[in-house]
């Protein structure tokens, strides 16, 4: 029999009540899975399941297949015995942060860590401008789009969730992907349940046309992860253009940006690098010591 109860929204304010205080004490070293609705957006993926008591936790499936069990608290506080509990019938604790894994004693588990998993994360003043010759290929990208384009941008509500549908139909068939793959299913759920996910952006336009979309979520103050980012690629150069925009719009509320994982995808990690990360945040793999 399976542990744990499937993953429902009503699970939402206890799953957030554990996790809330991980993120706040980590500010902009916290984890962008460290929120109730990227697990529940994707629980189908990763077979995710609640436990519920006094140490709560998460159990699910790895893309590489590995089953993990994440801890709704901080691992160091649990007794030995709790965590050998919690860890039968699963092959690691994760993602585990790094100061997490070094607050516990050492040699008590194996810390395994893979640059597929790895947060990434920038300050969003390099967004403003693309100052520097770094992103010198972004302003230029930027540039060419502004000069052939003339964009508006709404934010996003329940009134522009069928321009967010357009966006994400428009995305998959560029990119060749059937009904179902990617995160189209992830997507559909974002859109409708944005509000009570805090997630807010907005949908960019080229004249009545919907041409793109970010969503993000603050994950602590200063912190924001972009949980989705949707554009059309007959728009060269629109994602300089929605990611400038967004921290334009966001102010001084928003210092950094969490653009979460690449999953080892090389298209995703030439993307994410291009923007020139300030840091990439380890997920620790902490399996029991044989």
């Amino acid at each position: 029999m399976q542990r744990g109860e499937p993953l429902t929204l009503a699970l939402q304010a206890p799953i957030e009540a554990a996790l809330a205080p991980l993120r706040a004490r980590r500010g902009a070293q916290c984890l962008s899975e460290w929120c109730f609705s990227n697990l529940y957006l994707f629980r189908e993926a990763h077979a995710y399941r609640y436990l519920a008591g006094r140490w709560p936790a998460v159990s699910g499936r790895s893309y590489d297949g590995a089953r993990h069990l994440m801890p709704l608290f901080e691992p160091a506080q649990a007794p030995p015995e709790v965590l050998q509990a919690l860890l039968r019938g699963h092959d690691h604790l994760y993602p585990v942060a790094r100061d997490q894994a070094e607050a516990l004693e050492a040699g008590r588990f194996a810390v395994t860590e893979s640059r597929d998993d790895a947060d990434y994360l920038y300050a969003a003043a390099g967004f403003a401008d693309y100052a520097g010759r770094p992103l010198a290929r972004k302003r230029n990208q930027l540039r060419r789009f502004l000069a052939k384009h003339r964009p508006s941008a709404r934010p996003y509500g329940p009134a522009l969730e069928g321009a967010a549908r357009e966006v994400l139909a428009g995305w998959m068939a560029h990119k060749g992907k059937r009904g179902g793959e990617a995160d189209e299913a992830a997507c559909l759920e974002a859109f409708s349940h944005a509000q009570a996910f805090g997630l807010e952006g907005f949908v960019h336009f080229e004249g009545t046309q919907p041409i793109g979309l970010v969503l993000g979520q603050m994950l602590a103050p200063g912190v924001c992860a972009i949980r989705f980012a949707k554009g059309l690629d007959s728009h060269e150069g629109l994602y300089p253009h929605m990611f400038r925009h967004f921290c334009r719009e966001s102010g001084p509320r928003v210092a950094w940006l969490n653009f979460e994982q690449d999953l080892g995808i090389p298209g995703f990690r030439r993307s994410k690098m291009s923007y020139r990360p300030a840091a990439l945040l380890s997920r620790l793999r902490l399996a029991t010591v044989a």
